[in-house]
């Protein structure tokens, strides 16, 4: 079984890889590596298949989508988006700012997020957010208080917890009894009971995200099942819920995974909820590594290749501060090289990176026929690659670029070292 992913955007061309229409070995020469690719195509596809479930024939909105943009945050991707249409779910008051400075509009914005400090909130409503994702009794006190003490009324979402395993990695699991995230599906109730008491906060919605990677709809519709039945005893309550967020987390295909296409998975939750009827109510979604995920990759370059008794090591000049996802969660990447090396021999390789940790690896045991100075994609990279990077060992971090037919346009510079420390001061003599 082929453990290539099926990727749009990107394909090989006279048995070189390219993105779009431009060899990803020109992108290369250009900027150097490492280097994040980004497709055009491939992210406002993705965006679209959303579109054809949320959008009826006649124009009617079923629903909207807001990107989970923590998946990736560069301006140029935020920017694309929000002239396709989309709204954003955000976890921080610097990802609000990002979504401003893209050109994305704050009553579109959804601020999620455990831990919203004081002057997050105060950001928040000072822009006029559309919604808070609240997700304690605690959180919801001091929204109150920052709400009266700028004299406005914060709109409020509750996030439940339902205790449904979506059957993904346990660190983005995130609708389970022991996860940190979401309000206990007990105690939802009385938590919106307290809510509608509170002068400066308005009940809008109810939320739900039960983690990220599901290949499955079954825990989607266990879920919803759950919140639905939430919502009606709101109703017998006197609480109106007037839209209803399922959150994100569907999974892309980083080998043979199978999850469901965008648009069938869509149109089944949207028919379900017509169905038990509360197809009055606002639907939003909060896609994040469904719309980025195969739609970037990592450009790196072989510096050696280091035989050994019992290992082959494949030492590039990308490394885990780049792409952490491998030294985080053991995750998968399929590595092919940029172009077809028909003078060297397949050997199995562990790729690894040239920081100082026995962890920094981003692939193991992988069949290749390469020579030092060729290139390497490591595909899949789009959703949690760039924006988790760090700069450990004083490393500047990777270009981003994003392609468009024929086109490669520069959307994030590479970090120079000088940048790394222009900030720090030594101690004075």
């Amino acid at each position: 079984m082929s453990l290539i992913p099926s990727l749009n955007g990107f394909c090989i061309k006279d048995q070189e890889w390219h993105a779009e229409n431009v060899p990803l070995s020109a992108i290369a020469q250009k900027f150097g590596t490492p280097t994040y690719v980004y497709s055009k195509q491939a992210l406002s596809d993705a965006f679209n298949s959303y579109e054809a479930a949320c959008v009826r024939p006649n124009g009617e909105r079923r629903a909207r989508v807001h990107y989970a943009m923590k998946a990736n945050s560069n301006l140029a991707i935020l920017n694309l988006f929000a002239k396709l249409g989309a709204g954003f779910d955000i976890v921080s008051a610097g990802e609000l700012a990002r979504v401003l400075a893209a050109g994305g509009s704050a009553n579109k914005v959804v601020f999620s997020g455990v831990g919203k400090s004081t002057e997050e909130m105060t950001a928040a409503l000072k822009a006029g957010v559309k919604c808070f994702n609240l997700e304690s009794i605690p959180e919801l006190t001091r929204l109150n208080s920052v709400a009266g003490s700028l004299g406005v009324k914060a709109p409020i979402s509750l996030r439940v917890n339902p205790d449904v395993d979506p059957k993904t990695h346990p660190y983005i699991s995130t609708g389970l009894k022991g996860n940190k995230f979401g309000i206990a599906y007990d105690d939802v109730i009385k938590t919106y009971q307290e809510a509608a008491k509170m002068p400066h906060c308005q009940i809008v919605g109810i939320d739900c995200h039960i983690g990220s990677q599901i290949t499955e709809i079954s825990p989607y519709m266990d879920a919803l099942d759950r919140v639905l039945d939430l919502i009606k005893q709101l109703d017998a309550c006197g609480i109106k819920i007037h839209h209803l967020d399922i959150g994100g987390g569907l999974g892309i295909s980083y080998t043979n995974e199978t999850p469901p296409a965008i648009t069938e998975f869509a149109n089944t939750l949207l028919n379900h909820i017509e169905s038990k009827g509360f197809g009055h109510l606002e639907v939003l979604f909060e896609p994040g590594r469904s719309l980025v995920g195969n739609a970037g990759l990592l450009l790196t370059t072989i510096e050696y290749l280091k035989p050994g008794e019992t290992k082959n090591f494949c030492i590039v000049d990308a490394a885990m501060n780049d792409l952490m996802r491998p030294a985080m969660y053991e995750a998968f990447h399929a590595i092919v090289p940029v172009k077809s090396n028909s003078n060297a021999p397949a050997v199995t390789y562990d790729i690894v990176g040239p920081i100082c940790e026995s962890g920094d690896w981003l692939g193991r045991d992988r069949s290749l026929a390469v020579e030092p100075g060729d290139q390497l994609a490591i595909l899949s990279a789009g959703a949690y690659g760039f924006t988790m990077s760090s700069n450990y060992n004083t490393r500047g971090r990777a270009a981003e670029v994003m392609v468009d037919g024929s086109q490669v346009h520069l959307i994030r510079a590479r970090e120079t070292i000088e940048s790394l420390f222009a900030n720090e001061k030594v101690l004075p003599d």
